[in-house]
């Protein structure tokens, strides 16, 4: 592939045909459609970290790791995120 740039839909096509990729990606799918959605909601809403946390009782840093995936909240706590951006949380089994 002698310099040629792929994009990234390109690779990540590649990658899934890894059937233990494509389970991981799966797996995850969830998680990352939420982190997706609370800091969309929280940069509509013209909110810094510090000032979503401030409106939670919480750090920063919390609110950082959240956004990264490298913290696995509870349900109490979403439902406090929902509550600091003005949104409704749902759950869902399907």
């Amino acid at each position: 592939m002698s310099g040629e740039l792929r994009s990234w839909e390109d690779v990540k096509k590649d990658l899934l045909k890894n059937p233990e990729t494509a389970s991981a990606y799966n797996d995850l799918e969830g998680e990352y459609k939420l982190i997706s959605a609370i800091i969309q909601s929280r940069l509509e809403k013209k909110l810094s970290q510090a000032d979503l946390a401030a409106r939670m009782g919480t750090s920063q840093s919390n609110i950082s790791r959240l956004e990264s995936g490298r913290y696995n909240p509870s349900l109490q706590f979403l439902r406090r995120v929902a509550r600091a951006l003005e949104k409704d949380l749902e759950v869902t089994l399907k």
